[in-house]
């Protein structure tokens, strides 16, 4: 049997393509390496998911070209989704910064996907392998259940991160097979870690957290900040580490600085009020506005004097350091703490209205395989679910045909 599509990874890429592949009669077969699908979506979000963020542009997007993802997001956007969570009748709430989580579970995300799949018609086969993918009239999918034939392919198999869920890098070695450039990978959206002296001194202020600026001179995000005991994470560390090496020079793949303002906002009258009728100890006083366990291996100086009794010179120094702590990291936690991998398959490949290979009709490559990465709080979710709806569009449209389509 010749199939029409064949989807490779049962993600959240990979069913929204399938879906939208099948709706008008095409034969599509959707592959998993795992006994489910949606191992990721399912821990995503807290095990909530946060599906899609509503200020998703291709400004979130990071990789070689953030532009290419501007036709695709803007022709399935965060409100198409949210419709279709809402014909489901499953509850969500906007968290913060236009993150959209489930009030249940991300089970139901899942389900909802899967029901779109049965209802368009789509075949699915669980702890199925891709070994390989081979081109001559039509593709051949090696696989542990034995060949497969298709006249169009997407490769929908995710990146290298969270490898204990069965993240491999099959969808790299299916691009470089036929010839394409796959951009040098790294973890995304992961924590940091620091050397022994950093350790030493803040090792015990692991689990504490507050909001502070993340930033780089290209960069800043405003966030909660997460001391661990190798380092640093939360939301504005996550952010800030997939720029880290992005515009890094160093061929070792060093990571760059970066700056943590600890007070945002705040300035000097703010944070000690009238200086000549403060009697405290400066320390005391600023740990009124931040944790004092972080305040007290601060090294404060002359933290230990009254407030009343400083010019405010020495206070406006005080302010000026906590708004300008320059950190540098050793490495990150790795894939196995990451929520996505940074570059992935040249966008130079792939038609940005289609997602389909250029040089390869009939192949198409979506999701965080491809080099596009969004920033954390459901960007990366939203990038899935237009690039899916790209792909699965145009081979319907291929299958209209009675043939590849051809790119745009």
């Amino acid at each position: 049997m010749t199939y029409d599509a064949v989807v490779i990874g049962a993600g959240a890429a990979g069913m929204m393509c399938a879906a939208h592949a099948a709706k008008h009669g095409a034969r599509v077969l959707l592959l998993e390496h795992n006994a489910v699908a949606g191992r990721k979506i399912r821990i995503s979000g807290g095990g909530r998911c946060n599906f899609t963020n509503i200020h998703t542009t291709h400004d979130a997007m990071v990789g070689r070209n953030p532009h290419f993802t501007r036709s695709a997001l803007a022709r399935y956007t965060p409100q198409h989704f949210v419709n279709l969570v809402n014909s489901y009748g499953i509850a969500w709430h906007e968290k913060t910064l236009g993150q959209l989580f489930c009030d249940g579970s991300a089970q139901q995300i899942i389900d909802m996907l899967l029901s779109e799949c049965r209802h368009a018609g789509v075949e699915i086969r669980y702890s199925c392998k891709v070994q390989s993918v081979t081109r001559s009239d039509a593709f051949t999918v090696s696989t542990s259940l034995g060949p497969i034939v298709s006249r169009n392919v997407v490769v929908a198999t995710g990146g290298l991160s969270i490898p204990s869920l069965g993240a491999t890098d099959v969808g790299y070695r299916i691009a470089k097979h036929f010839g394409l450039h796959v951009v040098d990978r790294a973890p995304g959206l992961v924590p940091l870690v620091f050397d022994s002296a950093f350790q030493s001194q803040w090792a015990s202020c692991a689990g504490l957290s507050f909001p502070i600026v993340a930033s780089t001179p290209q960069v800043a995000f405003q966030e909660s900040m997460l001391f661990t005991h190798r380092g640093l994470s939360g939301p504005a560390i996550l952010q800030i580490s997939t720029f880290l090496t992005q515009n890094c020079n160093d061929e070792k793949g060093a990571l760059a600085a970066f700056r943590v303002d600890t007070l945002p906002g705040a300035d000097v009258v703010d944070v000690f009020g009238t200086p000549n009728r403060e009697p405290r100890l400066a320390k005391n006083v600023v740990a009124d506005h931040l944790p004092r366990r972080f305040v007290e291996r601060w090294p404060l100086d002359e933290g230990d004097k009254r407030v009343d009794q400083l010019s405010k010179a020495a206070l406006t120094a005080i302010v000026d350091s906590l708004h300008q702590w320059h950190l540098q990291p050793v490495s990150t936690e790795g894939y196995a703490k990451a929520e996505v991998t940074r570059g992935g398959v040249d966008v130079r490949h792939l038609s940005q209205k289609t997602m389909e290979c250029t040089e390869v009709p009939g192949l198409y490559f979506i999701g965080e395989v491809v080099d596009v990465t969004g920033w954390l709080g459901g960007y990366n979710f939203q990038w899935a679910w237009s690039s899916g709806v790209a792909a699965g569009e145009a081979i319907t449209r291929a299958v209209a045909e009675g043939g590849a389509l051809t790119s745009l």
